[in-house]
This record gives C-alpha cells, structure tokens and sequence, in this order.
C-alpha cells in the first residue's frame, strides 16, 4: 500500500515532510544544443541559474530529498512555487500535471525491478522555457537511454529543445512498465504449472504478491494516462506542437499498460481460483482414498469382533477349519471389495476410464 508522507493537520500550505531515510540531493547537469554538450555532477545550487543560456536545453537532475534547506534554495532558483515544491517532496502524489506561470508540473510514477518484485519511485518533472528540472526520491532511474541519446547528439532531441527533452523523459518512465508486466506474465505461466503440479501454500503467497504489485502499477498507469491527455488536449506554452504528436504514442501506451495490467489481474484471480479448486481437489482425493480404506476394514473389523467375544457356545471357537476359514472369508471379502472400488473408479483410476473400458469390451 502507498503511504504518504503529509504534514501535521492544519498545517500551512507548502510545508515539507522530510523523512529520515531520504537520500541527499545529488545535481547532475546535461546542457546542449546542436553543436555544443556539456555534462556535470554533484552541481552547487548557486551555480544552477548560471548554467541558464537562452540557445541552450539545461537539464538538471535532482537525485536525493532528503536536504529540506538546499530543495528550498532549489525552488527559489527556479521560482518554483510552494505547493509544487510540497507536490515533490511529500510523495507519493497522484500523477498529474499542473500549469504555472513559468513552469509546467508533471508528476509521474517510476518503477524499478528489484529481487522482490519492484520499486515505485515519484519523479517530478518540471519544463520550463530553455529547462527541464526532474526531482528523483533517489539515484536509479531508467533515463539512461535518453543520456546516451544526448550524449550521441541524436537530431530530435537535440533540436527540440526542453518541450521534446520532457516528452522524452515520460515516454521512458511509461516504457519502463513493459518488461515488468512482462515479468509478472512470465512468472503467472509458471506458477500456473505449479499449481496444477504442486498447490502449496508458498504458490499462493506469490499470486497474492503479484496481485498487490499489479494494482500498485495500476494506481500509476490510471492517472498517469489523464494527465498525458491533458497535455495533449489542454492548450500549453510549454509543450510544442510537435511533442503533441509524440505524446499521442505515451497515451497509446498507457492504454496498451491498462489492457496489460487488467489481463494480468483476471489471471492471477483465476490462478487463485484454479489453485483453491486443486486444493479442494486433493482434499477430496485423500478423504476418498481413507474412505475406501476404512470401508474394507469395516466388515473385517465386524468378523473380528464377532469371534473376539469367546463365548461358551461358540462352536466355531473349538474348530480346526475355523481360524484359517476365517482368515480366507477376510481376504476374500478384501480382495472383492478393492476390485468393486476399482471397478466403479473410486481407487486407482476415474470413473471416466472404467467406462472407456466397459466400451472397448463391447466394441469389437
């Protein structure tokens, strides 16, 4: 479950909540322009608005919140406004997008595999006139791909400018969705075979975790897909034209997410299913098994009781013949009765084989 981080009651707005185990901010810098890149780390704020030039993109890339003092410094570099710097900090928010006068916010959700499952990560993506600045909880992300492309002066995207650069940004973070549904796919096929092989109770853990994981995917993927329609549909300085047409193919993935995440849901509720029918299944299998069982002992059990009693006037008691007669009637009535069962299909096959058989017999 997603628990946000949120301020006393009746607390100001813009109040941060900073919690313990936030990493520290780390700034990292990649300016360019067709003809020129310049790449930095662990950038001083004081130095970010200088590194602001008119006929050049400026990404700057905050890892890390747990430095209240420097996010704020930050925010008064860039103007940001308080409840947007209270968007960032106090995760997980809804994503969604919002418009001010010199930025635009786009709050997205980030997920990262991990050996337990995954990762959900809040980033903020702020766009500005010739500035993209993104707040990540932490270092990690999947935007290696778009370094590389800058880095290897790909044509759009070093033309385009920040407009392209944000679009580029959230078209990955949604992109990173596909191998983990993809995962969850792989691991539902196998846990499909082991719960018709073996149903345990650790099968059923690994559904429920499946489960919990998709719907988490899901609280992003929803909201996520109306505000990528609200910049493709609402009017925006800082979104050109041109990326209005890209960003048609995030809300096309979006969808595609959804149809994913549903798919994978109604499976993992049939799996649940399918797993307490076998359990019920092999539950009624070993009742049936003790059930014959003790149903051959029962007149065993019965002869054996009768010539238990020794009383006086037992004749049978005094006979040579009586004890290895008796011992011949048990076996008899045990062997009869395992064949009857097994004749009906109640011990050692289906009621179905018994009748294919019963067929081929007539059938010539």
């Amino acid at each position: 479950m997603l628990r946000k981080r949120h301020p006393p009651a009746g607390s100001k707005p813009g109040t941060l909540v900073i919690h313990e185990s936030s990493q520290a901010p780390v700034i990292r810098i990649m300016k360019y322009n067709p003809n020129h890149l310049e790449e930095r780390e662990d950038v001083k704020v004081s130095e970010l608005t200088g590194l602001l030039e008119s006929n050049m993109t400026c990404w700057i890339d905050v890892q890390g919140l747990g430095d209240e003092g420097m996010l704020r410094d930050i925010a008064a570099q860039f103007e940001l406004h308080p409840l947007a710097l209270e968007a960032v900090v106090n995760v997980p928010q809804r994503p969604k997008v919002e418009t001010y006068d010199k930025h635009t916010l786009c709050i997205t959700r980030m997920v990262m595999p991990n050996d337990i499952g995954m990762r959900p990560e809040q980033v903020s993506i702020f766009v500005g006139e010739n500035y993209v600045l993104t707040f990540q909880e932490r270092s990690g992300d999947v935007f290696d791909p778009i370094r590389k492309r800058i880095r290897n002066k790909g044509p759009i995207i070093m033309k385009e400018g920040p407009s392209y650069l944000s679009y580029a940004l959230l078209d990955a973070i949604i992109d990173g969705y596909y191998p983990l549904l993809e995962k969850f796919g792989e691991n539902l096929e196998a846990l499909e075979n082991r719960i018709v092989e073996e149903p345990t109770p650790d099968v059923l853990h690994e559904i429920h975790g499946i489960r919990r994981d998709l719907l988490t995917i899901r609280r992003s993927i929803w909201p996520q897909r109306e505000a990528v329609n609200t910049l493709i549909r609402d009017e925006n300085p800082m979104i050109s034209e041109t990326v209005r047409m890209y960003l048609r193919d995030c809300y096309d993935h979006c969808v595609q997410l959804m149809d994913g995440v549903e798919t994978y849901r109604e499976l993992s509720g049939g799996l649940m299913d399918v797993y307490l029918s076998s359990v019920g299944h092999r539950q009624n299998e070993v009742m049936k098994v003790l059930t014959v069982m003790a149903s051959i002992f029962i007149p065993l059990t019965f002869l054996a009781g009768i010539y238990g009693m020794n009383f006086e006037n037992m004749p049978e008691l005094r006979a040579r013949w009586a004890y290895p007669f008796l011992l011949a009637v048990m076996v008899v009535i045990a062997v009869g009765m395992i064949v009857f069962f097994r004749r009906k299909g109640w011990l050692g096959g289906t009621v179905g084989d018994s009748m294919s058989e019963q067929q081929r017999r007539r059938d010539p």
